[in-house]
């Protein structure tokens, strides 16, 4: 009875000894409510779960980069910039710094991969991890992030719905981008030629949008029409796929 909330529940149990189930509940729910501050264990797990993240965006990235390596057109371009930069030819020390060909080779692979890290922007699902884009700092930061969305909203209010200014380029993109309902790494992971279509095309028009939407649909259409894998699928859909009710007699 030293805690002050235990007192008051047992000196309310002496005064109405009638309510029976409400004194039972009561002490188990302080007898079986957890010891450890809920606001600890969310901290705990909101930092799990961020350190998760990095290591997989890095391991992601590191795949990435990995694979450019084996890519011939990456690699030789990677090459010929460590060549000039004179740092394959260090690789090829004599005398006593004399290394094994597998040494060599390694330390070779490994100046290509950096040449490529720093040459080659990677967008997308596999870009290089950013430690403010796991979920801890995005908790930390929502409020800036929030409080930047209300002011970049009054601007676009104000310059294009009441001023009436044109869109620029960004602005357009911006525009494609919430009619495709594509994330901003989705977007940015699209080539520049993708993106010259879409201006050439001024997909920031809504009838412009629709118009090259059906398109696409269209197009999907036919080159699933024409893919025999597609082609096996439907087979078996209409022929022994499920919803299809056979009655066998005895």
């Amino acid at each position: 009875l030293q805690d002050e909330e235990t007192r008051k529940d047992y000196d309310y149990m002496l005064d109405h000894p009638e309510e029976y189930y409400r004194h039972y509940y009561h002490y188990y729910s302080r007898r079986l409510a957890p010891k450890v501050d809920v606001r600890i264990v969310i901290l705990v797990t909101v930092c799990a779960i961020s350190v998760f993240q990095f290591f997989s965006w890095w391991s992601s990235y590191n795949e990435a980069i990995n694979y450019l390596a084996t890519v011939p057109k990456y690699r030789i371009q990677a090459t010929e910039i460590a060549r000039q930069q004179g740092l394959l030819n260090k690789t090829k020390e004599k005398g006593k710094n004399r290394r094994s060909k597998e040494e060599i080779r390694e330390e070779e692979e490994e100046i290509i991969k950096d040449i490529i890290k720093n040459k080659i922007d990677i967008k997308g699902g596999y870009q290089k991890p950013k430690i403010y884009d796991i979920l801890l700092f995005q908790i930390l930061l929502a409020p800036f992030y929030f409080c930047k969305y209300i002011v970049w909203y009054c601007w676009w209010i104000y310059c294009f719905s009441i001023k009436g200014q044109e869109y620029g380029v960004e602005e357009k993109l911006y525009i494609i981008r919430r009619f495709m309902k594509m994330s901003q790494s989705q977007f940015d992971s699209l080539e520049d030629h993708q993106k010259e279509t879409f201006l050439e095309r001024q997909l920031w028009i809504r009838e412009n949008y629709e118009v090259y939407k059906r398109e696409q649909e269209e197009e999907l259409k036919k080159k699933m029409a024409m893919d025999p894998r597609w082609k096996r699928y439907r087979r078996w859909m209409k022929n022994e796929g499920p919803g299809r009710l056979t009655f066998i007699d005895d």
